[in-house]
This record gives C-alpha cells, sequence and structure tokens, in this order.
C-alpha cells in the first residue's frame, strides 16, 4: 500500500480529524432544513469550527509553517518557504443541502510551488492524495486521467456562476461552444472534487473561472500526478491564486482551449 511522506501523513491525518466534525454537522444539517435560516447559521458555524480545526491540528504538527485559508486569509510563518492552503469546506452549498458532494481541501506549498495535496470527502471516504515526484492516488490506487481523445466522447465538469459572480455571460458563450461537441457537463457544486475526479479519470476534463486558491490548490498536484494537463482557462500557466483552471489529458486539453478561446471573441 502506498504511503506518503510524514508530511503528506499529517496532512491526511488532520483531514480525517477535522472530517469527524464535519459529518456531525452534516447529520444536524439535515434536521434544520425546516429552518432556511438556522441551517445557513449552522453550516457557517461548521464551516469556522473545521477551519479552526485544521489550522490547529496543522499548526501543532508543522509549527511556524504559513496558513492560506478562506475566513483567516493569510497568516504569516515564520518558515517562509512553507504555506498550507486550505479549504475546510469545498462544497458548502451542497453541504447546506444535504448533498454529500463535498470536501476537505488541504494544500502544501514549498517555495511557491504546490508539493503535497489531499482532498477528502468524509461522506464517501474517498480520500485523494498525491505528492510532487510520487503520483496521485485514490486512498491506496494510483490515479490516471481518462485516456479518451475524442472530444464528442467526453464528460466535462465545471461551475456555474450564481447570484453575485462576475462571469456569467461569458460561461454561456463556453457553454454554448462546447455542448454542441461534447457527450456531457456536469455542474457537482466543489471545484475540489471536480479537479480530483478528473484525476481519478471519472471526468475528462474540467475548467471554471473566478475561483481562489484555496478550491484549487490542491486539484492542481492532482492533475499533474495523474499525468494530466493543467493551465489557466486560457492556456496560460497554472497559479491558483489567479482563480482559473482547465485540465484534462494531454490530447483533449488543445482542443477544449481552442472552443473556450473561440467563446471569446
Amino acid at each position: 500500500m502506498p504511503t506518503g511522506s510524514a508530511t503528506v501523513q499529517v496532512m491526511i491525518d488532520a483531514a480525517r480529524k477535522t472530517a469527524r466534525g464535519l459529518i456531525r454537522d452534516f447529520g444536524e444539517v439535515a434536521e434544520l432544513q425546516v429552518s432556511k435560516k438556522g441551517a445557513a447559521d449552522y453550516v457557517s458555524a461548521a464551516d469556522l469550527k473545521a477551519e479552526q480545526t485544521l489550522y490547529e491540528l496543522l499548526s501543532k504538527a508543522r509549527p511556524g509553517y504559513g496558513f492560506l485559508a478562506e475566513e483567516r486569509g493569510m497568516v504569516e510563518g515564520t518558515d517562509k518557504t512553507h504555506t498550507f492552503i486550505v479549504d475546510p469546506l469545498d462544497g458548502t452549498t451542497n453541504f447546506l443541502h444535504s448533498i454529500p458532494q463535498f470536501a476537505i481541501n488541504i494544500a502544501l506549498e514549498r517555495d511557491g510551488q504546490v508539493v503535497a495535496a489531499v482532498t477528502y470527502n468524509p461522506v464517501s471516504n474517498e480520500l485523494f492524495w498525491a505528492e510532487k515526484g510520487k503520483g496521485a492516488y485514490l486512498n491506496d490506487r494510483r490515479l490516471r486521467v481518462a485516456a479518451r481523445t475524442k472530444l464528442m466522447e467526453a464528460v466535462l465538469a465545471t461551475g456555474i456562476p450564481f447570484a453575485g459572480r462576475t462571469g456569467h455571460a461569458q460561461f454561456l458563450k463556453e457553454l454554448h461552444q462546447l455542448t454542441q461537441r461534447i457527450s456531457g457537463v456536469r455542474r457537482f457544486g466543489s471545484a475540489a472534487l471536480d479537479l480530483a475526479w478528473t484525476a481519478a479519470g471519472r471526468f475528462d476534463g474540467y475548467w471554471e473561472r473566478n475561483l481562489s486558491a484555496w478550491d484549487i490548490a490542491a486539484g492542481g498536484l492532482l492533475i499533474t500526478e495523474a499525468g494530466g494537463k493543467i493551465t489557466s482557462a486560457d492556456g496560460g500557466q497554472f497559479d491558483p491564486r489567479e482563480g482559473t483552471v482547465l485540465a484534462s489529458n494531454a490530447e483533449l486539453h488543445p482542443q477544449i482551449l481552442e472552443l473556450l478561446r473561440a467563446a471569446q471573441s
């Protein structure tokens, strides 16, 4: 059975321990659905509690490392070479609606490069993890991106900009270009799991814009270590902090990119 470095094990342990609280909270949310405001308030509290748990566990195991997360922003560490990039609950809307498609997302950045990644769905107990140069795994199984080369056979994942988010008109243009030439589009509501599922070959590709570093930093490493190709949605170098992504295998990537570019005109 493959095992990662001590640092990867620290990240996995932190994800699993944080998951215990989220699973309990997920069960409570199902009971709160009758109260619209009550459920939303409860999820906000669950998110904050999960982030605090992650922060405490990771800081204790790796004191001095920086920490970048949605709620607390950037916390500078004494070790300027390492930063954990964390989303304690990616897929908050799913969580709020009792949809079991959400994840704890942890990436470790060293000197500006992501070198370790963990994406964990506690409901399905699927643990996706990767280490730079050592491959990507789902629990103990090695991952490879899908081998399809024909766009017409491909299923792609994406996210739809919702109320208050920019880019809806652009998204509709891209959707129009792509849906005429592919087998299907899926919108499951967790960027972290969309990337993990692309690394696992379940999706043939994934694109999205206007994301945050904690949504996609871990998934970027999962893709490359599973033999895939990842860039910005415009074909530039992938940078999690820029919040735009296109991931697939090397054969489909230029075909998808060509259609995304056509949507710009």
